[in-house]
């Protein structure tokens, strides 16, 4: 056993407080350190970005929940909110009338009737008058600007345009998300990065909005546009989607310079520091105006009062003259049932519709309405 001394005591206490006072200290630094990295860290944050992102997140959740679907409005009128758009009673095979109510935007475009015919027509002509693979030639070019003969640029791309295609039109290009590659392009230098098959790129689950700005790439030609998104199908209407499709293939249309030969197509995401991503690629698909795109609004009802084979719906109004104009238009219920309004009910929008067969108090009232859409006016050579 040892016995220690009133000196020896003395002499072992600033020891073990020395001891703390230098943890505390650490921890203090510690701290510090990580207060300076979340000054860092938000130094670079945007909250109005921020809160578009999620914005844009929480409308692409409700969307792939709710397909086109919502609220009819309460201190509007229906027939006002949805002057513009109409009720089909088949949208595959109804028909829709491609030159009515046009924009004024058509009116600085062309058309080409015929377009596949004429496009083999003028390519074959163009082929006869081009230069033959692997022969060598001596270009003089007059007027090049001095920034191009100073530039240590080590080659440029030539080539020629067929007949009309310097007029502009409505391009549609078919295109599929890309989930295996990146491309960044930052001034002139182009970098690919391969990633593992079967793996989904984080890119590909961007979500990029219709009529939201992109990079475009047809051919030899690199535009930006301000595209709108449908469905690939074979039926004269196509619909539209609101966000670019992660799965699929789908069709963006946009204006763009006509484009007569066969020519790949992809789509670049345009970041903020200049660089661009790569979000899908395919093919050009045509450049035909006639194309149809329609926007579906899908308006809900819910039973209040179920008889053998009719049903008082509310909320699917809240103006009685909304249930008179909208009357005409079939509607359907989730569960396959179809009906017509038979008359309305008080002053608030409450309707007794009349259905094929019963339906469960489970179950929704649904109106499809729809208006036909054009992309936004936005063209710029990049």
């Amino acid at each position: 056993t040892w016995m220690l001394s009133d000196d020896e005591e003395e002499d072992e206490m600033p020891d073990a407080l020395s001891g703390s006072e230098e943890e505390e200290e650490e921890e203090d630094m510690s701290q510090g350190g990580a207060d300076e990295e979340d000054v860092d860290y938000d130094v670079h944050f945007d909250e109005e970005e921020e809160a578009a992102e999620l914005k844009k997140l929480r409308e692409a959740r409700d969307h792939e929940a709710f397909p086109d679907e919502i609220d009819t409005p309460v201190d509007m009128p229906a027939r006002i909110r949805f002057q513009k758009y109409r009720g089909l009673k088949s949208f595959r095979t109804s028909p829709w009338d491609a030159k009515e109510n046009l924009p004024t935007d058509y009116a600085r475009i062309s058309q080409i009737s015929q377009f596949r015919a004429a496009r083999r027509r003028l390519v074959t002509e163009g082929g006869e008058k081009s230069v033959s693979r692997g022969s060598h030639v001596t270009l003089h070019v007059e007027g090049v600007p001095a920034s191009i003969r100073e530039s240590k640029v080590s080659g440029l791309a030539v080539f020629s345009l067929l007949p009309y295609e310097q007029r502009m039109c409505l391009q549609h290009s078919l295109l599929h998300r890309h989930p295996l590659s990146q491309v960044l392009v930052k001034g002139k230098e182009q970098i690919l990065v391969q990633v593992c098959a079967g793996m989904w790129h984080p890119l590909s689950q961007v979500l990029v909005k219709g009529k939201e700005q992109i990079l475009v790439q047809v051919g030899f030609r690199r535009y930006v546009v301000k595209p709108i998104y449908s469905d690939h199908s074979k039926a004269n209407k196509h619909k539209m989607e609101r966000f670019m499709p992660d799965k699929g293939t789908f069709v963006a249309s946009y204006y763009a310079p006509i484009t007569l030969s066969d020519s790949p197509a992809m789509a670049f995401k345009i970041e903020e520091d200049g660089t661009v991503s790569l979000l899908a690629t395919g093919s050009l698909l045509s450049c035909n105006p006639d194309r149809v795109i329609c926007k579906r609004v899908v308006l809900s009802g819910h039973p209040l009062k179920i008889n053998k084979k009719s049903a008082t719906v509310r909320y699917l109004f809240f103006y009685r003259d909304d249930i008179a104009y909208f009357k005409p238009i079939e509607l359907k219920t989730k569960d396959g049932r179809r009906g017509h309004i038979k008359e309305a009910l008080g002053t608030h929008g409450h309707c007794k519709i009349t259905f094929d067969k019963p339906i469960k108090q489970s179950d929704t009232v649904v109106m499809n309405l729809y208006k036909r859409v054009f992309p936004t006016w936005h063209f710029q050579y990049s």
